[in-house]
C-alpha cells in the first residue's frame, strides 16, 4: 500500500502543480480583465467558452499519448514509445493550423450564437481575434505533455507551466493595463500575454521530448502511417471529450438564456464560476494523470492484478481530494468574488453556486480518477458511449429549465446532479468489470 501511494504521489504531485497552473492562462485573464469593466468580463466569458471547446476537443493528444507511450514504456519498448509521441506532436500541428484557421474564421458566428449585447460580444471578439493564434502552440503542449507523462515525467511539465504563467501574468498585467510608454491595450492585451507565454511554454516541452526522441534513436520527421494511427486511435476520445464540451456549451447558453438586463451580471458570474470550476477539475485531475500514466504502464507489463490495486487506491485519493477542495470552496465563497470583479451584483450571484460547486466536489473527485484508469487502459470506445449517455440526461433537462426561465443556481445544480452523476453511474460500472484491462503494448 505504501509503494503505491508513493507511486502516486511522485507522479500525482507534480502533476498537480502543473494543472493548477495550466488553468491560470484563463484564471490570470479573469482576474485582470475583470477589472477592466463587468462587459469586458463577460466578454472574456464567451471567448473563453469558445476557446476551451476548440483546445478541450483536442485533449486526447494528451491523455491518448500518455496512455499509449505509457504501454510501450511498460512493455520495454522505448524507442517505439518515443515514435508515437513524435507522432503525436505532428498531429498537434496539423490540427493546430486548422482550427487556427477556422477558428478565425468563423469568430463573428461563433460569438452571435450566445446572443449577448453587442457590447459584451465587440469584447468576445477582440479577444479571440488575437488567441485563436495561439491554438498551435497550446496543442504542442498538450501532446509534448502527454508524451512525457507516458514517460512518468510529470516534472518537466510542471517546469513549463510555471514559467509560462509566471510571463503570462507580467505580460498581462503590461499589455491590459500599460506602464509607461506603453500604452494599454485592453483585453486586446490579455491575449496577446497569453499567446507568447504559451508559445515559449509550448517550444520547452517539444525541446525536452526532441532530446529524448534522439537519446533513443527515434525518428523526428512526419510518419505518415503513425500520425493516422495515432489519429485512428483517438476517435474515442475526441467523441467522450465532445460530449464533455458539448455539456459545457448548453450550460453555457442556458447560463445566457435565463439572464436578465443588459449588464451581462449572469454571464460574468457563470464566467467566474466556470473559471474556478475548470481550476478544481484541473486540481483533482492530478490523481486522475497518475491513474493514465500507473494503468498503462501497468498494463503493458501485463500486471491485471497491479491494475486493480491501483484502481481502488486512486478512488479513495479522488474521493477525498474532492471533500478537501469541496470545503475549501464553501468556506472561501464569501470572499472569492471579490478577487474578480468589483461588481457586488456579481459576487452576491457568485456565492451561492460555488456552494453548489463544492457539494459536486467529492463526486467529481471519483469521477476524474476512474475517467483517467479507463483513458489509461485506451477504452476509448466505452468512454465515447458513455459521454453520449451522459449528455443524453442532462442537455434537455437543462435547456427545457431555461426555457423556463429558472435561476442561474438552478442551472448549476442541474449539472452537478444529472451531468456529473450519470458520469459517476456509467464509469463506476464500467470499473467494476474486467473488459477494459486488455495487457500489452496495445490497447
Amino acid at each position: 500500500m505504501r509503494r503505491t501511494d508513493r507511486e502516486i504521489l511522485r507522479l500525482a504531485v507534480p502533476a498537480f502543480f502543473a494543472l493548477v497552473a495550466e488553468p491560470l492562462y484563463l484564471l490570470t485573464d479573469s482576474a485582470i480583465v475583470g477589472h477592466l469593466g463587468t462587459a469586458e468580463l463577460a466578454g472574456l466569458g464567451i471567448a473563453g467558452v469558445i476557446l476551451q471547446t476548440v483546445v478541450g476537443l483536442c485533449v486526447f493528444l494528451a491523455y491518448g499519448t500518455t496512455a499509449s507511450v505509457a504501454r510501450h514504456l511498460g512493455a520495454g519498448e522505448h524507442r517505439r514509445a518515443l515514435a508515437q509521441g513524435v507522432d503525436g506532436l505532428w498531429l498537434a500541428v496539423l490540427i493546430g493550423v486548422a482550427a487556427t484557421v477556422l477558428g478565425i474564421t468563423l469568430t463573428d458566428p461563433l460569438v452571435g450564437a450566445f446572443g449577448v449585447s453587442s457590447e459584451v460580444a465587440g469584447h468576445a471578439r477582440t479577444y479571440l481575434g488575437i488567441a485563436f493564434l495561439g491554438t498551435t502552440p497550446l496543442l504542442l503542449m498538450l501532446a509534448a505533455t502527454g508524451v512525457l507523462r507516458g514517460l512518468q515525467d510529470t516534472r518537466t511539465p510542471l517546469v513549463a507551466a510555471v514559467a509560462g504563467n509566471g510571463l503570462n501574468v507580467v505580460l498581462n498585467l503590461l499589455l491590459v493595463f500599460g506602464a509607461g510608454p506603453l500604452p494599454g491595450l485592453g483585453i486586446a492585451g490579455a491575449a496577446l500575454g497569453s499567446v507568447v507565454a504559451q508559445t515559449l511554454a509550448a517550444a520547452l516541452l517539444v525541446a525536452v521530448v526532441v532530446r529524448a526522441a534522439r537519446r533513443e534513436g527515434a525518428p523526428l520527421s512526419p510518419d505518415r502511417a503513425g500520425i493516422t494511427a495515432a489519429a485512428r486511435a483517438s476517435v474515442g476520445l475526441v467523441v467522450r471529450t465532445l460530449t464533455l464540451r458539448a455539456a459545457l456549451l448548453v450550460l453555457a447558453w442556458s447560463v445566457a438564456t435565463v439572464a436578465t438586463g443588459d449588464s451581462g451580471a449572469e454571464v460574468a458570474t457563470h464566467q467566474v464560476a466556470l473559471t474556478l470550476w475548470n481550476f478544481l477539475a484541473f486540481v483533482l485531475d492530478a490523481v486522475a494523470i497518475a491513474a493514465q500514466a500507473l494503468t498503462g504502464k501497468a498494463l503493458g507489463a501485463g500486471d491485471r492484478r497491479q491494475v486493480r490495486r491501483l484502481t481502488a487506491r486512486m478512488t479513495a485519493w479522488g474521493l477525498w481530494s474532492g471533500v478537501l477542495t469541496g470545503v475549501l470552496v464553501a468556506a472561501a465563497s464569501p470572499w472569492l468574488g471579490v478577487l474578480f470583479t468589483p461588481d457586488q451584483e456579481v459576487r452576491d450571484l457568485l456565492v451561492p453556486v460555488l456552494l453548489v460547486m463544492a457539494l459536486g466536489q467529492p463526486l467529481a473527485g471519483v469521477v476524474f480518477v476512474l475517467d483517467g484508469v479507463l483513458i489509461g487502459a485506451g477504452d476509448g470506445s466505452y468512454l465515447a458511449r458513455a459521454g453520449v449517455l451522459t449528455l443524453v440526461a442532462f442537455a434537455p433537462a437543462a435547456l427545457l429549465a431555461a426555457s423556463w426561465g429558472v435561476g442561474l443556481v438552478t442551472i448549476w445544480v442541474l449539472f452537478v446532479v444529472l451531468f456529473m452523476g450519470a458520469r459517476g453511474v456509467v464509469l463506476v460500472r464500467r470499473a467494476r468489470g474486467d473488459a477494459w484491462m486488455v495487457t500489452g503494448a496495445a490497447a
